[in-house]
C-alpha cells in the first residue's frame, strides 16, 4: 500500500494520454487532403486479418508498460513517458500539416478477425498515418525495456516480440505504410536518446 501511494503522483501523468488522445482524434475526423506515400515494396506485403490481435493488444500493451516501469523503476518510466509525449505532438504537427492515408482493402468475409478488423475501420479514419503513433509508443516501450533493471528474462521476451508483432501488426492489417514505420522508429530513437542525454547531464550536473 505504502507503494502504491508513493507512486499515485507518477501515475496520475499517464492522465495526459487520454488528452493526446483527444487531439488524435480531432486531427482524425477533420477532413482535409490527405497524401498517399507508399513504396512499391507495400504493395507487396500481404493483408493478414489476424494481426488485427496484436494491434488491438498495443493500447493495453502501452499502459500495461508504463505502470509496470513506474514501479520497477520510477525515473525509466519518466523518461519514457516524455518521450511518447514529445513524439505524439510532434506527430499531431505533422498531420496537420502534412496529412497522408493509407488505402484500405475491402474485407471478404465475416469471421472473428474481420469482424475486428472492420470495427477498427469504422472509429479509426485512414489518415494520422506518417508517422505511426502505434508504432511510436510501442518503439519507445522496447527501448526503454532495456534500461530496466532486474527484469525477468521472459518479460524482456515478451516485450520485444510483442512490440514485434504490434510494429508488424500496422502493416499487415493496412494501417499503415512502410514510410510510417520507419519515421515513427527513426523519431523515438532522436527523442529517447535526447530525453536519456538530458537526464544523464542533469543528474552529473549534481554530483
Amino acid at each position: 500500500m505504502k507503494t502504491i501511494k508513493k507512486k499515485l503522483p507518477y501515475l496520475l501523468l499517464l492522465l495526459v494520454m487520454p488528452i493526446l488522445g483527444v487531439i488524435y482524434t480531432i486531427l482524425n475526423e477533420h477532413p482535409r487532403t490527405a497524401t498517399q506515400i507508399p513504396l512499391p515494396i507495400d504493395q507487396e506485403i500481404p493483408f493478414i486479418t489476424a494481426f488485427i490481435i496484436p494491434y488491438i493488444i498495443w493500447y493495453a500493451f502501452i499502459f500495461g508498460y508504463l505502470v509496470y516501469f513506474c514501479f520497477k523503476d520510477t525515473d525509466v518510466y519518466v523518461k519514457t513517458l516524455i518521450t511518447i509525449v514529445v513524439g505524439e505532438l510532434i506527430c499531431f504537427v505533422i498531420y496537420f500539416f502534412f496529412q497522408t492515408t493509407v488505402p484500405r482493402p475491402t474485407i471478404q468475409g465475416n469471421g472473428f478477425f474481420e469482424m475486428l478488423v472492420k470495427y477498427i475501420y469504422a472509429h479509426d479514419r485512414p489518415v494520422n498515418c506518417f508517422p505511426s503513433i502505434h508504432v511510436l509508443t510501442t518503439y519507445a516501450i522496447m527501448l526503454a525495456s532495456f534500461h530496466i533493471k532486474n527484469k525477468h528474462k521472459w518479460n524482456t521476451y515478451f516485450i520485444h516480440v510483442m512490440g514485434s508483432l504490434i510494429i508488424l501488426s500496422t502493416l499487415f492489417i493496412k494501417q499503415h505504410v512502410i514510410l510510417d514505420m520507419v519515421a515513427s522508429m527513426f523519431l523515438v530513437a532522436i527523442i529517447y536518446g535526447t530525453v536519456f542525454e538530458i537526464y544523464r547531464v542533469r543528474v552529473a550536473a549534481r554530483v
